[in-house]
């Protein structure tokens, strides 16, 4: 019973974070996960019977923690003669003199209760790692299941909200600020709706190849094609519902480079098909930064005052100005308003940046990048070793595909900001390291036997 319950762990985790975790509105639903979080931690670091992570898992956990640390550091008080002379602090020590109030000790972050609050986050998707790693609850199978159930669950609920005659009024949509008139599923951005549908792709395709593989009919392997192909257009409705540009732009490299983790082409036509997906990527990340991208989505999260051109120069004007030790993580959106031109600000508020980069280094400094780095590295490396490893199965490159298109989505969005997204990404991760086929066939299985002669 007891190792039943442990390969549940992740699976049911996994899903009540999509289900519950789609924004930091949900102040109770977040507020769950986190408890339930820490309980998973302390089991999987508290057991005996825990597992031993793989290398590469340790490595990454080890990174984990170190970035933790690394913002913990932020909120530990500094003499006045040091923090008064980090870069961008002039306006505070200015303030503080003009109201006559000591200068006193002081942490990196500019808003310490905020940095504080933004740690939390961080606890789904290093539970998730956790119950991976080290309680053993790695059922690829049941992973691709939990992450698929609550895309069409989501989908399901993005066609009530779009069905309704008046969005605004809908009680199908879970969150007072979203994007009203599209389809968010469990999410208030729909752009954060459209990366659990990218992500949901080539899961689908991982777990149709894997259950053909194993299938021993013909008329059973046609079914479950038919099968993978449904799967498939559901989510192409759903991005459709959904309208985000970000997941038209990506949609077509991660289908294709889905089905070519499972169908064998020839060279010349695998050379031409992931040429096609990178040219598809270019052309959506130079849109995005492009005037036009303003007019061919709905996005409520940007204010109607401000381009992504306009947040991006915000956004980098504000690292020139704490580009050693940042200002703190969590605390964009009271730096950015330092930058914004008052005659142009409106009555909408930007929480972030639209590009997690460039807000982590606003928020980290230089050493806070050079985390991302490093974990970069982890994850080119990681893929590297899965590619090169016969034993890999579909759900490890699945685990590729799909932290891929986190990453680049991050580039012009904030998906992992949410502790749904940032729990699939973990889970993304973690299957590239662990994701193998057995490699113990039918016929050891079988008892040995043994001619006896008297």
């Amino acid at each position: 019973m007891t190792g039943k319950l442990r390969t549940a762990i992740a699976p049911a985790y996994l899903l009540l974070c999509l289900i519950l975790g789609g924004s930091a509105q949900g102040v109770w639903g977040v507020g769950l996960l986190q408890i339930l979080a820490i309980l998973i931690i302390a089991w999987a670091f508290l057991d005996p019977r825990r597992v031993g992570a793989p290398k590469p898992g340790r490595q990454l956990l080890a990174l984990f923690l170190v970035a933790i640390a690394f913002i913990a550091l932020q909120l530990l008080p500094l003499p006045p003669f040091i923090w008064t002379h980090l870069p961008g602090r002039e306006i505070i020590v200015e303030g503080r003199l003009l109201l006559g109030l000591p200068l006193g000790w002081s942490a990196i972050s500019l808003a310490p209760y905020d940095t504080l609050a933004a740690i939390l986050p961080l606890l789904p998707p290093l539970a998730m790692l956790v119950a991976i790693f080290r309680l053993g609850s790695d059922s690829a199978a049941w992973l691709s299941v939990a992450l698929i159930a609550a895309t069409f669950l989501g989908i399901l609920l993005g066609l009530l909200q779009v069905s309704a005659a008046d969005p605004a009024a809908s009680p199908w949509y879970l969150y007072k600020f979203t994007n009203f008139g599209l389809a968010t599923g469990f999410f208030a951005n729909s752009n954060h709706m459209a990366s659990l549908l990218l992500l949901a792709i080539p899961f689908i395709v991982a777990l149709g190849a894997a259950f053909r593989r194993s299938a021993t009919e013909q008329r059973k392997k046609y079914a479950l094609l038919a099968l993978t192909a449904g799967g498939l257009g559901v989510c192409l409705i759903g991005l459709a519902l959904n309208r985000s540009l970000a997941g038209f732009g990506l949609a077509i490299p991660v289908t294709i480079a889905s089905l070519l983790m499972v169908v064998r082409l020839g060279k010349a036509v695998r050379v031409g098909a992931i040429a096609l997906g990178l040219a598809a990527l270019a052309g959506f990340i130079v849109l995005v930064y492009s005037p036009m991208s303003d007019r061919l989505t709905v996005n409520g999260a940007a204010a109607s005052v401000s381009t992504r051109q306009e947040m991006l120069s915000r956004s980098i004007d504000a690292i020139r100005e704490y580009h050693v030790v940042g200002s703190g993580f969590g605390t964009f959106q009271r730096v950015y308003n330092m930058f914004e031109e008052p005659e142009r600000v409106g009555d909408e508020i930007i929480n972030h940046a639209h590009n997690d980069y460039l807000e982590i280094l606003m928020e980290t400094g230089l050493a806070g990048m050079l985390l991302v780095l490093l974990f970069l590295a982890w994850w080119v490396g990681a893929v590297r070793r899965m590619l090169s490893t016969p034993s890999a199965d579909e759900f490890a490159m699945a685990g590729a595909i799909g932290s891929a298109a986190i990453l680049i989505h991050s580039a012009v969005d904030f998906p992992l900001r949410t502790s749904a997204i940032a729990a699939a990404f973990a889970m993304c991760l973690a299957l590239i390291v662990v994701s193998r086929r057995s490699t113990t066939g039918e016929r050891d299985l079988r008892p040995t036997r043994h001619v006896v002669i008297d």
